[in-house]
């Protein structure tokens, strides 16, 4: 029974407004719970937009977070195909679009991130796509089940990680693909020049052409059709779509018309948040992709946008809600799977925070663990092909002790030793 003396709001309903909204009923709260999502769909889970979902190798209901009965069941009001167009800090009430008005105490953002545009010609063509929503992996699937059926051709501006897992997906379904990519190998900005050839070579096994150094110039069609992309070097890549894999940016208007403290975009952007993910005002919480908090684990600021963060922050941002004590000092985690390669990523190495790589097993053959590393300190930790390893390596991390680097490279001595 559900009594009206509280009214927490959420708003965005993917996997972070979701959790929450599950751990505040789990942690006893009686009041009422608003879910807002702009999507008309369900909370769902992101990772199969380009993983599973989009191979045909899950079905489209196993993305969704719960099935449809149990926000009723647990009472969680749902106002799906809305978005908030108005927040009032001081009368701490959200306008939605259709003009409905909801008042609140306590209130978390999870507005989560968009796809970065391409600002070139040609992008209102019919075949320009961007992969952040379920509705963009229906239209994705089913446009790349014609590309396989057609011959047709794929090109894929970005190679990241989205970039290149759709990449996969496009050569499963027997479709060409070409990747253009500014940096010289694909995820540059994440793995380095060190590891970033791995990929270049799985996906060149795989069919796909690598266009390194250049970027999008135009996209030119013919009767509202794709034909093909262009790239600052004169090259001219034949396509029937093109796939914009260019990154993401976090969903701050909403915050930034309140007044709440923003973190400037050279900096990863984002909502400011403390540990506890509390913004500038005290009765809103930020979590997910939209949230830059301070990690007292890590230190300073970080901003990450993997499903990881959005399962374990939307909770800790509801037991904030209720008062509970919060630190939230989550190892960062994701995982990505590209044809007959799996990997885990533990930890935060931006370029230039670490001094070394060191990697253990074999990298020809793609079964192997690569640590970055400053000081001998383990920042992060790479896993391809190599499982039930990502505990000892978070322990590694959080330990913050200095290891032998040539020990650390041995897959005779257990990662285990080190933490004794």
């Amino acid at each position: 029974m559900v009594d009206a003396h509280e009214t927490f709001v959420i708003v965005g309903a993917g996997l972070a407004g979701a959790k929450a909204a599950e751990t505040l009923r789990a942690e006893g709260f009686t009041g009422r719970v608003i879910l807002i999502g702009d999507e008309r769909d369900h909370p769902y889970e992101r990772p199969p937009l380009s993983k599973g979902y989009l191979t045909g190798a899950d079905k489209r209901d196993s993305v969704f977070v719960q099935n449809t009965a149990w926000y009723a069941e647990h009472d969680i009001e749902l106002h799906l195909g809305q978005p908030v167009v108005h927040l009032d800090p001081a009368a701490k009430f959200v306008r939605l679009g259709d003009g409905t008005t909801l008042m609140y105490d306590k209130l978390l953002l999870a507005t989560g991130s968009e796809p970065r545009r391409l600002d070139i010609p040609g992008t209102d063509l019919a075949g320009v796509h961007h992969l952040r929503r379920l509705a963009h992996a229906d239209r994705l699937k089913h446009v790349l089940t014609s590309l396989g059926r057609e011959n047709g051709h794929l090109v894929v501006a970005g190679a990241g990680w989205i970039g290149l897992e759709v990449a996969a997906a496009a050569r499963g379904y027997g479709a060409e693909v070409t990747v253009v990519e500014s940096a010289p190998t694909p995820l540059h900005s994440v793995l380095g020049p060190e590891l970033g050839a791995v990929f270049t070579d799985l996906h060149a096994e795989h069919g796909v052409r690598f266009h390194f150094g250049a970027r999008l110039t135009e996209i030119t069609g013919q009767d509202g059709m794709v034909l093909a992309a262009l790239t600052d070097d004169g090259e001219e890549h034949p396509a029937h779509d093109v796939l914009a894999a260019i990154g993401a940016a976090p969903r701050t208007a909403l915050a930034e018309t309140a007044g709440l403290d923003l973190v400037d975009p050279a900096e990863g952007g984002g909502i400011a948040v403390d540990a506890s993910l509390r913004t500038s005002n005290p009765d809103i919480f930020a979590a997910g992709d939209v949230a830059n908090a301070e990690h007292p684990l890590l230190g300073g600021r970080l901003r990450v946008e993997h499903w990881a963060n959005a399962l374990n922050g939307g909770p800790a941002a509801a037991r904030a809600m209720l008062g509970r004590p919060v630190s939230y000092d989550r190892v960062p985690y994701f995982f990505s799977d590209q044809y007959d390669l799996g990997m885990e990523f533990s930890g935060n190495a931006a370029p230039g925070s670490y001094d070394q790589v060191v990697c253990r097993g074999d990298v020809g053959k793609r079964q192997f663990i690569a640590f970055w590393l400053n000081e001998g300190r383990v920042l992060a930790g790479m896993n391809v092909n190599v499982w039930d390893v990502t505990d000892p390596i978070q322990r590694l991390i959080r330990s913050g002790r200095a290891v032998d680097p040539e020990r650390l490279s041995d897959p005779a001595v257990p990662l285990t030793s080190f933490l004794d």
